[in-house]
């Protein structure tokens, strides 16, 4: 497949040339979404999204139920459409816990130790959820010391054990960046089950992020290639080859006539980073430049025409700084400032509203 065709087919699976009608479908579109950094993963929905999503929109989804935040993959942090968070960790839990297992071990985090924290938190969740903050409270009032990534490793467990998520927002004056902890079988109503999990989670991605192939599957799952070979197989028929080992959703979605050439992406936003490999949309001389970095950011994106041509911060969007652009590598002329600068004030309008 030519790389052009790629792109071009990727932004619309993306939703980024065929954009949803809401922020709930573009979740439901893209199943999980990387959401490590709060307003990023928000931002990430919006800009999938027709017309002019604010924030408080996307905010108002996660307060009513409709959205969660979860450790669904990767032991990495997404945001999800609360009906299909349990069975989607009936698919990668467990693989996210083999993978935590020994720095868990060095936290000493055990069977027991769990029970505790289970036991002292359950009777707080039931009230509107609680901080992170106040979580960490409770495991302090056990005598359990949340410090050095155990009060995170907890959290996380519990995540993957089915018994929380991360739901409503926290008010705040301004953007705020805090979730209240919950109880999913309190806090989600209505939960998915399709008949095949594992395939299930391959057509999804697929329907999201196609063209992409097993390997791409792999990375961005974190299941094992094993593992992604057998999803592949069991979606026979959902999904469509377009070429050896390169799939896309069996129905194509309508390109918007006013979609936009030039997109200021969100840091970690999935049509960067859920592939295993990321040069068919970023020239492999600027990969290091977006990320992953030895502290394992990426950083938010500027695109032109499906190719990352720089990079942008929030901050510098919120004060109107120019992006850090790339040199041409000579594929196709930089686009204008006047379109970068667009790109740029949609996100200044999300977050004021």
């Amino acid at each position: 497949m030519k790389t052009a065709t790629l792109r071009a087919e990727r932004l619309r699976s993306h939703r980024l040339s065929a954009p949803a009608r809401t922020v709930t479908d573009a979740a439901s579109h893209m199943l999980a979404v990387q959401s490590q950094d709060f307003i990023a993963g928000r931002w990430a929905l919006a800009s999938r999204t027709r017309g002019e999503s604010a924030l408080r929109t996307v905010d108002r989804a996660f307060d009513r139920g409709d959205l969660v935040r979860a450790w669904t993959m990767r032991g990495t942090l997404h945001i999800i459409p609360a009906r299909d968070l349990r069975w989607v960790m009936s698919v990668t839990a467990e693989r996210q816990r083999r993978q935590a297992a020994g720095r868990r071990r060095d936290l000493g985090i055990d069977a027991p130790m769990v029970a505790a924290v289970v036991a002292a938190a359950v009777p707080r969740l039931g009230d509107g959820g609680l901080t992170r903050a106040e979580m960490f409270e409770v495991f302090a009032g056990v005598g359990i010391d949340p410090a050095g990534q155990r009060g995170i490793h907890l959290l996380s467990e519990l995540t993957l054990d089915g018994l929380i998520c991360q739901g409503p927002v926290v008010a705040r004056d301004g953007v705020s960046r805090e979730q209240r902890f919950v109880l999913v079988d309190q806090h989600i109503s209505e939960h998915a089950a399709p008949d095949d999990p594992l395939a299930e989670l391959f057509v999804r991605y697929i329907d999201g992020h196609g063209p992409a192939g097993v390997a791409d599957f792999a990375w961005w799952s974190g299941l094992t290639l094993g593992q992604s070979r057998d999803a592949r197989d069991r979606a026979t028929g959902r999904v469509h080859e377009v070429e050896e080992g390169m799939f896309v959703s069996v129905d194509r979605l309508r390109r918007s006539s006013n979609a936009p050439a030039v997109l200021a992406l969100a840091a970690f936003d999935e049509y960067y980073i859920s592939y295993a490999d990321r040069t068919a949309v970023c020239a492999p001389e600027h990969l290091a430049l977006v990320g992953p970095g030895k502290n394992g950011m990426v950083r938010a994106t500027i695109v032109a025409d499906g190719r990352v041509i720089g990079c942008w911060t929030h901050a510098s969007a919120s004060l109107g700084t120019p992006p850090e652009l790339f040199e041409s590598a000579g594929e196709a002329p930089a686009p204008g400032e006047e379109a970068v600068r667009a790109a740029l004030a949609r996100f200044t309008r999300f977050l004021d509203g």
